[in-house]
């Protein structure tokens, strides 16, 4: 769920939300977004797990968990706040990322269904691909299509990867998989 508060609000603004709350900045709006439910929250730490795994195995680039800002500009975007997330920029000290990720990780909370949650969530999907983000994936823990694959190369058509099957984010992260039933774990 996301709460607007509109304002025009910059980035300094982001740097401010209380409590180390979650939030994007949208429009000039500050988009906060409420905690998320057991079941998203463990399935977002097992991915992270999984990503973390890949970079101390000598991958280059940087495993992000939840509640992270990336910065962009785009005309109508200044930054994401994805569930998990790869990076291949420069570590941003304690300041917000510079830029897109890579790979976006968005996992449904339980009020993320319906027409208007689904048009929501394919307009962040093309905004992170005109930041740059190569691969984008919709995780739906309560559907038979957990994890649906949206690539910049043909983003209207995703892969999608159920229980028992592998799931994967080339090219952003090269030779990565999971196991969509470690979602669940």
């Amino acid at each position: 769920m996301v709460t607007v508060i509109k304002k025009p609000a910059t980035v300094a603004d982001l740097y401010k939300v209380a409590n180390g709350g979650k939030a994007e900045l949208v429009r000039g709006e500050l988009r906060l977004m409420a905690p998320t439910g057991g079941d998203p929250s463990l399935s977002g730490g097992n991915i992270f797990v999984s990503l973390r795994q890949y970079v101390l195995d000598g991958r280059p680039g940087i495993a992000v968990p939840d509640n992270a800002g990336f910065i962009v500009d785009l005309p109508d975007r200044q930054s994401f706040s994805p569930d998990v997330a790869y990076f291949t920029g420069e570590r941003p000290g304690m300041k917000f990322f510079q830029g897109a990720p890579v790979f976006a990780v968005e996992i449904r909370s339980e009020n993320d269904y319906g027409p208007p949650a689904e048009r929501e969530m394919a307009a962040k999907r093309a905004d992170y691909f005109a930041a740059g983000t190569l691969v984008v994936w919709d995780v739906d823990l309560l559907s038979n299509d957990t994890v649906k694959v949206f690539r910049s190369s043909d983003p209207n058509t995703p892969t999608i990867y159920r229980r028992g099957e592998t799931a994967e984010a080339e090219p952003a992260v090269p030779e990565w998989t999971m196991p969509v039933d470690e979602l669940f774990a």
